[in-house]
């Protein structure tokens, strides 16, 4: 495995309540190990509940809400999954317009399991080819994507995985995709 140093680069890290708590915590550590600096991100501050599943897991201090942040502010995005949490994030608009930004700045995008749920709501998957946990597919070729059922997916900048058993290949691309910078493919 390549070596990729992220030092000097800041992670967003987006979620609201009943995140999955491992697909936080396992990019989280991986992008810091490479030297990046992460913040966590959700619509309200305070703190965030992450899930095991359906049991109550651990509770995470939020560092920045939305509306304190931009995506110019940030080299990189990560979007864990569970199903409350995207669910619920793509329902405000400014956590749908702070995502498709990465995309209209070609800046690299992690997204596991239901993570991809805020992608298709941001309208940025149309053309593009990604991986999600399987009862996304449907709503990914609908909103334009080509799905495939893959450990891990990298479609220039946008990386993806289908759950939390292909957390090591995605931690190892997302970390690789956003020691690349920019792409210009990564686009709204």
């Amino acid at each position: 495995m390549k070596k990729h140093s992220l030092t000097h680069k800041t992670i967003a890290i987006l979620v609201t309540d009943g995140f999955e708590q491992i697909e936080l915590t396992r990019p989280k550590e991986a992008v810091e190990k490479a030297g990046a600096t992460t913040h966590l991100i959700s619509l309200k501050d305070g703190s965030v509940q992450g899930f095991h599943h359906s049991e109550k897991g651990d509770a995470f201090p939020v560092d920045r809400t939305i509306d304190e942040v931009a995506a110019s502010d940030y080299d990189g995005l990560i979007l864990p999954g569970g199903v409350q949490n995207p669910d619920t994030l793509r329902m405000h608009p400014e956590a749908v317009a702070f995502v498709r930004d990465f995309f209209a700045q070609h800046k690299p995008v992690a997204a596991i399991c239901h993570g991809p749920w805020t992608l298709v709501e941001a309208d940025v998957v149309r053309g593009r080819v990604l991986t999600s946990w399987p009862s996304l597919k449907t709503d990914i070729c609908n909103a334009g994507g080509h799905w495939v059922d893959k450990e891990v997916h990298v479609d220039e900048g946008l990386v993806t995985s289908r759950k939390p058993d292909d957390l090591d290949a995605f931690c190892e691309m997302a970390v690789e995709e956003f020691a690349e910078g920019a792409h210009a493919g990564q686009t709204a």
